[in-house]
């Protein structure tokens, strides 16, 4: 057994000392996500705001929603605040307000949410899969630079995990290349880019109100931002059916409002959501310190926090060495640690997408993550001891665990762009695929 794992194993301290807990005191369970303990607090407000809703009889666009609308804009610092029925309808209506279309491309990362990719081929156009960054996961500005061709219509950086993408970088490409950025910031409300808010840096801005974020409602909701008032006219429009007064329309919109009753229990966990974030801060500080005295290093990579902003720590996501990923989550689902893979399947390699022609090896950065990352507790609720024994379960698996998986054989070396696509002859526009998607329960859908 190598001397590091021999840290790993005797890394029990007392909680005193700010380690992983010991074997005694390590807890029976630690749930991935325990949103009864929010509702616990503010069970008697979110009753009362349903009720009074119930009671006025106005559930659809209503004055609940143009409040929590305003507020929004006011706590971003953004001019317009447009809400709809989701994170992913954000997305679509974004893309639509910037014209996006058949024949057209959009820049995305692999490594994010099915949303992000699944917006651009509804309306025909083609996504292009971006590398990322090993050390943030975030879309690696350099590989965006690359992929622009003359097909592309919009950058969508994600904000991904609540840290901001590298907007420094990103901002020159796209101002040079006179191209609008749509930042899908589902998983990021309230970080920072150099005191900023995301969705006030880009073109617009793509936000969710799906249960698990750092702001979820009851059920799907979402949320658009823009600087712009040419693209807030265009979204208001886009919403409700391109109708401009009622029943006369001027477009061909979508149907994504947002219900009163998401707008008012919304409107109750709002105040809390700076708060919230920044218990979430903290649990990931902590998370470092107990880390570092279990001696994992050599096994586990804790992510890091971002200098230029605010990462609100929407998930927090360790990178497992030596092949161990599946077998450690394996272990701490024995032992009631909630985890997740975020994600186990990069887009550029879904079945939905073979027609682009995507191989293995043209993204290795994205591949290696989805084959080593994980997702720990990090919610504003947890508590120290449950973060000490995420540790301590993590410390005894390293204890009993064999000698590291041998690396896999090389891929194949990865495409330039220009073998990708640039030499290829201009194709006709496809109609968008449409697949049919099985899922279980929608609690257990985390986007």
């Amino acid at each position: 057994m190598s001397t590091t794992h021999s840290t790993a194993a005797t890394a029990t301290s007392s909680p005193q000392t700010g380690g992983p807990a010991a074997a005694a005191d390590l807890l029976p369970s630690v749930p991935l996500l325990a949103l009864d303990r929010q509702y616990a607090v503010l069970r008697a407000d979110i009753q009362a705001a349903i009720t009074r809703v119930c009671d006025s009889g106005k559930f659809v666009l209503g004055p609940d929603v143009t409040d929590l609308e305003a507020e929004l804009a006011r706590m971003l610092d953004v001019p317009h605040a447009i809400s709809c029925a989701s994170g992913s309808d954000a997305l679509l209506l974004a893309l639509m307000a910037l014209d996006v279309g058949p024949g057209d491309e959009v820049i995305l990362p692999s490594y994010t949410f099915f949303a992000t990719a699944s917006a651009v081929t509804r309306l025909g156009a083609t996504p292009i899969f971006a590398d990322i960054d090993p050390h943030t996961y975030l879309i690696d500005p350099q590989d965006v630079a690359k992929k622009i061709s003359k097909r592309t219509k919009a950058l969508v950086p994600v904000h991904l995990f609540g840290r901001t993408a590298d907007m420094d970088a990103l901002l020159p490409i796209a101002r040079s290349a006179g191209l609008p950025i749509v930042e899908d910031t589902a998983q990021s409300i309230l970080s920072t880019w150099h005191g900023r808010c995301t969705g006030a840096i880009g073109d617009v801005g793509c936000f969710s109100f799906y249960p698990t974020k750092n702001l979820g409602g009851m059920g799907d909701g979402g949320f658009l931002t823009t600087t712009r008032d040419d693209i807030a006219q265009k979204l208001k429009l886009l919403r409700v059916h391109g109708m401009e007064p009622r029943y006369y329309h001027q477009v061909i919109g979508i149907n994504s409002r947002l219900d009163s009753i998401q707008a008012a229990v919304l409107q109750v966990k709002l105040p809390h959501l700076d708060a919230w974030t920044t218990a979430r801060q903290v649990n990931a500080a902590r998370y470092g310190e107990i880390f570092a005295a279990a001696g994992l290093a050599g096994h586990v990579t804790v992510p890091s926090d971002e200098p230029r902003g605010r990462h609100v720590w929407n998930q927090y996501i360790v990178r497992i060495a030596g092949g161990h990923r599946d077998a450690l989550r394996a272990h701490l689902q024995k032992c009631g640690v909630g985890t997740e893979i975020y994600y186990p399947v990069p887009l550029h390699m879904q079945k939905c997408f073979e027609h682009l022609g995507w191989r293995k090896g043209d993204l290795p950065h994205t591949e290696q993550a989805a084959e080593e990352t994980l997702a720990l507790p990090i919610f504003p609720e947890l508590s120290a001891a449950e973060q000490r024994t995420v540790v301590g379960r993590i410390a005894e698996f390293f204890q009993a665990a064999p000698a590291a998986v041998p690396a896999p054989a090389q891929t194949p070396p990865r495409r330039t762009d220009e073998t990708l696509r640039t030499d290829a002859p201009e194709q006709p526009a496809q109609s968008p695929h449409v697949v049919r998607r099985f899922v279980g329960r929608a609690d257990d859908v985390r986007c």
